[in-house]
């Protein structure tokens, strides 16, 4: 999901969680934070706090309004950030129309306006030892990415957008556009000659090329013309529920097949087709991609802020909903799911991931190992 402009979040080290933490343990060596009725294990603290975590797809706020670009994190807000868990947030909107590019560009100056304003919160990511680095510095790395490429009015403007700090583009956002097909068109007619010359750009220049709104066609496409390999940041498992925002297991596949990473979100409608819909159906979404092509293959894409989309303004949140004209998107009343609403929402997955045996290696891999790995190669940098 996301809009055509705004959104918000964080990351954390062992030494801001355990501020954040109550210093009282509790029953079985579980832990609560200091004011919330969540409590989690020693296991899952722990993990969290020696994981570098990296969701990717996390706006910084979700919001319709550009004003908030000049917004001043509150202490409750950085609070929220630096108890969060996360560190890489992929900060990223879908931006579409006739005046792409213009649009594009006053995202990207606001936005890394926003991060510098906010600096002694937030960094900027260059390079992907730059997530390592805000690691260490218990700081919220954010990712600069688009959820389309309208905004590539030529294959230039890649290595543009490239120095002006665009790290990672979507093909397509629901409809199609110059490059390919989006997923709610009713005929996907795949990654077009200007898609492809794209694609190759992107890759020549160290951009990641992410495939999350692109329909089936299109999707299988980008992944054959890659060179090396790219991401399906935010989206879930056809396998599981019949949606077609979500992926066929033909495309996953042939994502693991070139290295990519897929990452899994906590969208209520891309989850489970009914309620109760929660965080354990979340994670039998991260199952079926860990046993269908392994677990190195599998990350976050939790695509919602912090304190999710049922937490906006209902002014924003209409606002949002109209954007997604289309029924086939099948909203319902909520749009969060039950346990990944909230700010500490990781702590809720790791558990979850803890319950159904996951090694600490694998968990560590899931909550961001992969999706770094996938960077490095990407972005022209090594693990």
């Amino acid at each position: 999901m996301t809009t055509p402009f705004p959104i918000s979040r964080r990351a954390v080290v062992a030494g801001a969680i355990g501020t954040a933490l109550s210093t009282t343990m509790v029953n079985r060596g579980s832990f609560a934070f200091a004011g919330k009725p969540q409590r989690y294990s020693r296991r899952a603290v722990d993990l969290v706090a020696s994981s570098l975590v990296i969701d990717m797809l996390a706006p910084l706020k979700a919001t319709v309004s550009i004003d908030y670009v000049g917004h001043r994190l509150t202490t409750g807000e950085a609070a929220e950030f630096s108890g969060s868990g996360i560190t890489g947030f992929h900060h990223s909107y879908g931006i579409e129309g006739p005046d792409a590019r213009t649009k594009a560009l006053e995202y990207i100056a606001g936005w890394q306006g926003f991060v510098g304003r906010n600096s002694d919160v937030l960094t900027l990511v260059d390079t992907a030892e730059d997530l390592d680095r805000a690691k260490s510095e218990g700081k919220g790395a954010v990712i600069m990415g688009f959820q389309n490429a309208e905004h590539f009015d030529r294959v230039e403007d890649v290595a543009l957008f490239r120095k002006l700090g665009l790290r990672c583009a979507q093909l397509t956002y629901n409809s199609q556009n110059r490059l390919g097909s989006g997923c709610t068109d009713r005929v996907d007619g795949g990654v077009s000659d200007y898609g492809a010359k794209i694609i190759a750009a992107m890759e020549s220049e160290g951009m990641l090329v992410d495939v999350s709104h692109c329909g089936d066609r299109t999707t299988l496409d980008a992944i054959a013309l890659a060179k090396g390999p790219i991401a399906i940041t935010h989206s879930n498992c056809r396998a599981l529920i019949a949606h077609p925002r979500v992926k066929t297991d033909e495309a996953i596949k042939a994502l693991a097949a070139k290295g990519g990473v897929m990452g899994i979100t906590g969208v209520r409608m891309f989850v489970r087709a009914e309620d109760p819909t929660n965080v354990g159906h979340m994670t039998d979404h991260i199952d079926h991609v860990a046993k269908l092509v392994g677990v190195e293959h599998v990350g976050i894409g939790s695509d919602a802020d912090l304190n999710g989309y049922d937490d906006m303004e209902p002014a924003d949140l209409a606002a949002l909903k109209a954007l997604y004209k289309k029924g086939s998107y099948a909203f319902r009343e909520r749009i969060d799911i039950d346990g990944f609403d909230h700010p500490r929402k990781v702590f809720d997955l790791t558990e979850e991931l803890i319950r159904r045996g996951y090694s600490n290696d694998n968990i560590r891999a899931v909550l961001g190992g992969n999706f770094r790995r996938l960077l490095g190669q990407a972005w022209g940098k090594t693990a």
